[in-house]
């Protein structure tokens, strides 16, 4: 069960993940990049609206869990559930319609609109709002479809509703019209559709009423219970949710839509990083925590220098790719040389910071599996203080090149200084070797390679050259990276040492 439901967890986020990047092209060929810019400021609407969350999904998740588990009974589960749905069913009304009453100030005094009619965009704002607030009431649904372990099923039900969102919307808008409208009316459907079926799964997995010794009653009292630990997640949330969302929040109101359009183009791309190097951190997590349970640490470190060393490859590689063959790349993606030269800069540092970032992520592993995160929680409200007005201001001043310098520097300061602290602190001895043999001793060989192909000044007119540009480019880098990681390079030989004597043998 738990290797099924790992497996299509991972292949659902890879599917959502390739056709939302893949079909960008042809969302910006046929509804502009000004109106492209209006879906990158839903985007960055629902994951602010993740804030007022408060912890609540990953709770009723645990609690859905610890009631199959038998700790908690029928009872006490339905009275929670049923506190829950007042408590997002009345979040959802206050913040949609606050969101839906500000409509036209949010499209005459903070966007920048260029050619789309005012009143399309408050329209399409509006729409915004209700969808935002459905998307958003899912959270408990989806908490206890995840606490039941029904991931096989939610995973299914995730790749369909995103083929819906990405792949019927643009069906509809041939057959209609491509406009700003009928995208956002489009999307307020699929989500009616989508928190229906998942509010008739998750009412199946709940205990009948009629097995339930008593009424159910209306009462927020349960919720008591488990307010420290929903208030714990919750803040832990809300600062990843300003870390990576203020930068989008202050440009999508300094910013013309259209600029808008092509930031959230490049930010979506530069995100993958952060995205192939998921999987490998939810592995380790729990093999972390069972190792220091058992006082292994010899084992624990080494599973953690390994894995860093596996991120440094895989996502490294993917990284020093986008940086040196950020224009290729969008121009054999996209087609639009314009977009390209637009998009390319902004890219390639969101890039470099997002590599800085899964790296530096890594120091959060090893709190987690000890036990104690006072240093993630620190360190991440400092890097919020620092990075929110820095954000601000280079942002109103330099643009969305601004915010990207400051995201590089923000992130490559945090790991080589307060990751080197941290170290210090939970694990003397360790940072400099970890930093030089784990991480340095492979992106910096890679990083360098990879400048070497820009030495050429190879002519790439067309979409086809600039493919086999970045293609060759990436082959070159993985393959440097590997070679520099001790432990892949050991890995990747003796499983071709592996395959050769098999062959051997079979002849």
């Amino acid at each position: 069960m738990l290797k099924k439901n790992i497996i299509a967890n991972y292949a659902s986020q890879i599917y959502v993940s390739i056709i939302g990047i893949a079909l960008l092209p042809i969302y910006i060929k046929y509804m502009g990049s000004e109106a492209y810019g209006l879906v990158g400021f839903f985007a960055m609407l629902q994951a602010w609206f993740g804030i007022l969350d408060l912890g609540l999904t990953p709770t009723i998740g645990r609690e859905t869990a610890r009631f199959r588990g038998g700790a908690v009974s029928a009872l006490s589960f339905r009275q929670l559930y049923r506190a829950l749905t007042v408590i997002f069913v009345a979040i959802a009304v206050i913040g949609g319609s606050g969101l839906f009453l500000s409509s036209e100030l949010i499209a005459t005094k903070w966007l920048n609109i260029g050619n789309l009619p005012v009143s399309d965009v408050i329209v399409a704002v509006q729409i915004m709002a209700l969808s935002v607030a459905l998307r958003w009431m899912t959270g408990l649904y989806r908490g206890v479809i995840t606490g039941s372990e029904r991931l096989v099923w939610l995973s299914c039900f995730n790749a369909i509703f995103a083929t819906l969102r990405f792949v019927g919307v643009l069906l509809v808008m041939w057959y209609f019209e491509f406009t700003v409208i009928i995208f956002f009316f489009y999307q307020l459907v699929v989500a009616l559709i989508e928190i229906l079926v998942l509010l008739i799964k998750s009412y199946g997995i709940l205990p009948c009423k009629n097995s339930l010794e008593q009424k159910i009653g209306w009462s927020i009292q349960p919720v008591k219970s488990i307010l420290k630990f929903s208030l714990t997640i919750a803040f832990t949330a809300s600062v990843w949710v300003f870390v990576t969302q203020t930068d989008k929040l202050v440009l999508s109101g300094i910013l013309s839509l259209d600029d808008y359009g092509y930031f959230t183009l490049s930010v979506l791309v530069a995100n993958g990083i952060m995205v192939i190097s998921g999987p490998i951190s939810n592995a380790i997590l729990p093999r972390m925590s069972r190792l220091y349970a058992e006082n292994k640490h010899e084992e624990l470190i080494n599973v953690y220098r390994k894995s860093t060393q596996l991120v440094a490859v895989i996502a490294g590689s993917a990284a020093i790719s986008l940086v040196i063959a950020a224009e290729p790349l969008l121009i054999a993606w996209t087609g639009d040389f314009n977009l390209a030269a637009k998009a390319a800069p902004i890219l390639q540092l969101y890039a470099m910071g997002n590599t800085f970032l899964v790296i530096a992520a890594f120091v959060y592993y090893l709190q987690y599996a000890k036990g104690n995160l006072r240093y993630h929680l620190i360190g991440n409200v400092v890097l919020v203080l620092i990075l929110i007005p820095c954000i601000i201001f280079f942002a109103m001043y330099y643009g969305a090149v601004g915010a990207g310098y400051v995201w590089l520097i923000m992130n490559a300061a945090f790991l080589f200084f307060w990751v080197a602290f941290v170290h210090g602190k939970i694990q003397p001895g360790l940072h400099m070797k970890w930093l030089f043999n784990d991480v340095v001793k492979i992106i910096l060989p890679s990083f360098l390679v990879g400048l070497l192909m820009l030495f050429p000044q190879f002519v790439l007119i067309g979409r086809l050259e600039n493919l086999i540009f970045v293609i060759i480019t990436g082959v070159v880098v993985m393959t440097v990276s590997v070679l520099m990681s001790s432990f892949i390079r050991k890995l990747v030989f003796s499983k071709v040492e592996h395959v050769l004597h098999a062959h051997r043998n079979s002849i």
